[in-house]
């Protein structure tokens, strides 16, 4: 397991997380775990949830929770949030993970395309967000953490959608801190670079591409999933308290 900094805030904290069976979103529930948080996670992927639950249940001194759930479909979304909420407590931390980078070529994408994508990519963040907003308040705060991409401010192609949803996830990550700020609720965007996964190993990475990526990053090293759940915990702790409205890039120097 990778070893993460320990803040005594995260201990016994109760942490939302969409996305959460593979790739970052696993990475996520790790590193919480290993913070003594009460996680609960929801993905589509009802195997390799099970399969992390199992992985991760003996090393937790807090609580572990996953439910098989579509995120597209809000009302399932929120009443999965309510039921883990039952177990893990009122969630202050709410992690909008979430995401689809299926590749479109812009002059051939269907309108049911355009509205899948953002289905995943955008919808969920903000009624997740909506939901959590009582339970926080009732605590007296919270963090809300948005993953946008450098795509929202790179557009590469092929990505129309996508580039479109993970914008509008920072004006959705400033709205809300202004909305949620009198709740004491922190708002803020994660923007990542290419971070590599086993999706991306899979479907995207071809040698050709890393190498023009190593060309055009300050540091020449892979970015990983362990380097963006790293400013992800600092955020969702007290440690970053009067941090709120703001985007963070993550990418190893591509911006």
């Amino acid at each position: 397991m990778t070893m993460y900094t320990r803040y005594a805030s995260l201990a016994e904290r109760s942490v939302f997380i969409t996305g959460g069976a593979t790739g970052i979103g696993a990475c996520l529930v790790e590193a919480f775990v290993a913070q003594g948080s009460h996680v609960a996670f929801v993905d589509i992927n009802r195997e390799a949830g099970d399969a992390l639950v199992a992985r991760l249940a003996g090393q937790s001194q807090g609580r572990i929770e996953f439910r098989e759930c579509d995120v597209t479909r809000i009302p399932e979304l929120r009443a999965a949030i309510r039921e883990l909420s039952g177990t893990c407590g009122d969630f202050t931390v709410l992690v909008n993970n979430v995401a689809n980078d299926q590749r479109y070529d812009p002059r051939y994408l269907s309108e049911q395309a355009w509205y899948n994508s953002l289905a995943i990519n955008l919808h969920p963040a903000f009624f997740a967000a909506q939901t959590v907003q009582p339970m926080m308040a009732r605590q007296g705060g919270g963090v809300i953490l948005n993953f946008s991409s450098i795509n929202a401010l790179s557009g590469p192609s092929k990505l129309p959608s996508y580039n479109t949803a993970k914008a509008a996830l920072l004006g959705l990550t400033k709205s809300l801190a202004r909305d949620f700020g009198t709740d004491k609720i922190r708002v803020n965007a994660i923007v990542p670079g290419w971070v590599i996964t086993e999706r991306q190993l899979n479907k995207w990475l071809t040698p050709e591409a890393e190498a023009w990526w190593m060309d055009q990053v300050c540091l020449k090293e892979r970015l990983l999933p362990e380097d963006v759940a790293k400013l992800t915990l600092y955020l969702a702790s007290d440690d970053a308290r009067m941090i709120t409205g703001q985007k963070f890039v993550v990418d190893g120097g591509r911006l």
